[in-house]
Order: structure tokens, then sequence, then C-alpha cells
């Protein structure tokens, strides 16, 4: 079995250092390429930390070189942004989109892309229309496996103090006794469920465009 090289955009975060530490574990990737802002403490003989300017394209390209599968886990949130719509447009469509054109050219076989329960191009709301877009536009581009994986809340221990999330959490664990059926998909889910989910998935033999929510990822993750 020939051993893969993967891209991993948004390491530094919950999902995506998760992501990346399953991936290093892997006995089937070979190389572990991840593009960040900034350095990372995290050191491993399969691990190549790539530096990016996500303002230039050119850099980006060369940030993503070649490869394999690229797992997309970038994301960020209103009060980072500063309720800035356009800065936060500019991170969680343009990034993904373009790291999507990137991959592409380039002939990787797969995109591996954490979106969000409920998302759609028709969503009232600005979150879940953008995240909805994104999906669209990256399936447009006919990668051979493009897998979509939709978490409701993510339950993780976060690098930054979140006091809302802290107190969604326990609303969550309360009422998930009561999500069952087409509800399981609102449910909230560890992130390294998430992150297993996805290292299986990215070894599926799966045509075009599959999408998960938390009955697959929770099935997907006991397999890894």
């Amino acid at each position: 079995m020939t051993k893969k090289t993967v891209v991993v955009l948004g390491a530094s975060g919950l999902i995506g250092n998760l992501l990346t530490l399953e991936l290093l574990k892997d006995g089937s990737v070979e190389k572990v390429r991840v593009v960040v802002r900034k350095p990372i403490q995290l050191q491993h003989e399969k691990l190549e930390v790539a530096i990016c300017n996500f303002n230039s394209l050119e850099n980006l390209t060369a940030c993503i070189g070649q490869g394999d599968a690229l797992f997309c886990c970038i994301g960020t949130t209103q009060k980072q942004v500063n309720g800035n719509k356009e800065a936060y447009r500019k991170i969680d469509f343009d990034i993904p989109v373009q790291a999507a054109n990137i991959a592409k050219q380039r002939e990787f076989s797969s995109y591996l892309l954490v979106s969000a329960i409920g998302a759609n191009t028709q969503a009232s709301g600005f979150y879940l229309r953008l995240k909805g877009e994104v999906e669209q536009a990256i399936e447009q581009l006919n990668f051979p496996s493009f897998h979509i994986f939709r978490p409701s809340f993510l339950l993780g221990e976060r690098k930054e103090f979140r006091m809302g999330e802290i107190i969604a959490k326990y609303i969550f664990k309360a009422i998930s006794f009561f999500l069952v059926g087409s509800l399981q998909k609102y449910k909230a889910i560890e992130a390294v469920d998430v992150a297993k989910a996805m290292v299986a998935a990215s070894k599926l033999a799966t045509n075009r465009t599959k999408i998960y929510t938390y009955i697959d990822m929770v099935s997907l993750s006991n397999k890894g």
C-alpha cells in the first residue's frame, strides 16, 4: 500500500489539533503537512509545518504543496472577528474554497471538510448559510471524494476559555437523551470522535460527495 501525504488546515483548532494527532499515529500516512499562521509546539518525524500568509494565494499554494488528501478544519467565531461578517467570510469561505481549488489543481484525490449541522445555502442565518455556500462551492469542483462532516455542538477542551460554551455543554448533555430518531443529528459530539471519523472516512472508496452527521461520525470513529 502506498503511504499518503495529507494536508491539514486549521491544525491549531479543537478538531484540527486532534485530527493531526490521529493522522500522525496512522500507519497509512507518510507525511502530515499542517498549514498554519504561526509555529506550533508539536513535533513528530512525520510532521511538516508550513507557516502561511493566508492572505496570499501564492503563499497558500506553496504551503499546501502536493498531497493526496486535504483536511479542512478552518473556522472562526463572531467574537474573534468582532462581529465583522466580511472578515468572517474571508476565513470561513475564502480559505476553504481557495484551498480546494489549489488541491483540485494539484490532483488531490479527496477533500474532507468540517462544516456544521444545518448548513444550507438557503438558511436564514448568516453562519449556516455561509457553511452551505462553502459546501456547494467545493462540491462543484468534483473531487473524486468529497467528505462533509456536520457536527452539532462540539465537546472537548479548548485552548481558550468560552463561558457560553461551558454552559451550552451542560445543556446539550442534559437534552441528549431526548434527541432520538431524526433528532440524533443534533446531539453534541466529542471533537475527538469527529477527528477519528475524518481519518476513517479518508480511507473509504467513496465516489463524489458524502455527508456525515452524528450517528455516522460516531460509527466511523469506533472503526478507527
